[in-house]
């Protein structure tokens, strides 16, 4: 009897659908608008999110088991594509492999099309093949090397965007304390050693906080905004605030979990290895997709400082900001197109 895919594997063929119905043929939306003040502003795809985070619920995946973050991953890679960052350049991917170098893409796609063909198939049912594609994404920072979430990176450049995700679910007041050392560690690894990169921190955290644990809520809240106007820490932090049912909820988060994302020491590792997301009929995906648990983004109780919005804003234009105006030409003209009306 074959074995039941894993939670990770399941998560990701819901996850492709979310973002390919949302981005049909991979035209996306532009973020950008003028809001009600005259301002420019960056409006995320809230629904989009809503969806993705329904999927965790829907399949009772654990904290541990990586998915209920991923959903934010998978979120993030897909703003930083409407914002008009290339398909290739943004890591995880919207397809297997989610991590494949820009260089290596351009080599396949100039293949001659039998060999291309051929080629692009491996890699599509290879989730790691030594030094080439990987399911997750390690930059070596100061010291040491790091798991980072969300990425833009090329072999000219070195990497442009790196940001850290985190979500918790439950355990408040024992778990948060962790979260933010960690975070305030990371911070320190990879800015030392990429001074230049967009530097960000999205942390995913369940309403219920408000009610249950109100003090601990304005603590982490306070140390989120801090994070994100600190000389040596984060560019920009983000606060999503999610609301859904107590009969969806997730298992019960442990207590004190081990530190992830610090990399064993020892040669550059091989990468994760992961089933590849089966295929399943459209129907199916989104007939699931339909009947997934409820989640709303509460945006007016998020702290102005760290709204979703106010965040892919800033880590755009760093990105922006620090380079050529003959790179990233997408990105540059989705903006001033809003701008130009």
């Amino acid at each position: 009897m074959a074995a039941r895919p894993s939670a990770k594997t399941e998560a990701w063929v819901l996850f492709d659908h979310i973002v390919a119905h949302a981005a049909p043929g991979g035209l996306h939306s532009n973020p950008w608008v003028i809001g009600p003040d005259g301002q420019l502003g960056f409006e995320p795809d809230y629904e989009t999110l809503e969806r993705l985070l329904g999927v965790p619920l829907h399949l009772k995946a654990a904290t541990q088991s990586g998915v209920p973050a991923l959903a934010l991953d998978v979120w993030l890679s897909y703003e930083l594509r409407r914002a008009g960052f290339e398909r290739d350049q943004v890591w995880p991917r919207p397809t297997n492999p989610r991590i494949l170098p820009a260089a290596v893409s351009a080599l396949v796609n100039s293949l001659p099309s039998n060999l291309r063909a051929q080629v692009a198939d491996r890699i599509a049912k290879k989730t790691s093949i030594p030094g080439v594609t990987s399911s997750s994404a390690a930059i070596l920072g100061k010291n040491y090397l790091k798991q980072v979430d969300v990425i833009i990176t090329d072999w000219p450049t070195g990497p442009e965007l790196l940001v850290s995700t985190k979500r918790m679910d439950s355990s408040y007041g024992k778990n948060a304390p962790n979260r933010i050392e960690e975070s305030y560690g990371d911070a320190k690894n990879l800015r030392l050693r990429h001074p230049l990169a967009a530097l960000g921190f999205v942390f995913g955290v369940r309403s219920d906080i408000l009610q249950k644990e109100p003090k601990t809520a304005d603590w982490l809240f306070d140390l989120l905004v801090k994070l994100g106007q600190e000389d040596d820490a984060y560019h920009a932090t983000c606060l999503v605030l999610m609301e859904y049912a107590d009969d969806v909820s997730l298992p019960e988060e442990p207590i004190e979990p081990p530190p992830a994302g610090i990399l064993e020491p020892g040669p550059e590792p091989e990468g994760e290895a992961e089933e590849v997301p089966a295929s399943i009929p459209d129907a199916t995906a989104d007939q699931i997709i339909r009947r997934l648990p409820k989640v709303r983004i509460l945006k007016d109780r998020t702290p102005a400082e760290l709204a979703p919005g106010r965040f892919l804003a800033a880590m755009v234009m760093r990105v922006i900001g620090t380079t050529p105006v003959n790179m990233h030409e997408e990105a540059r003209r989705r903006r001033a197109s809003v701008l130009s009306k």
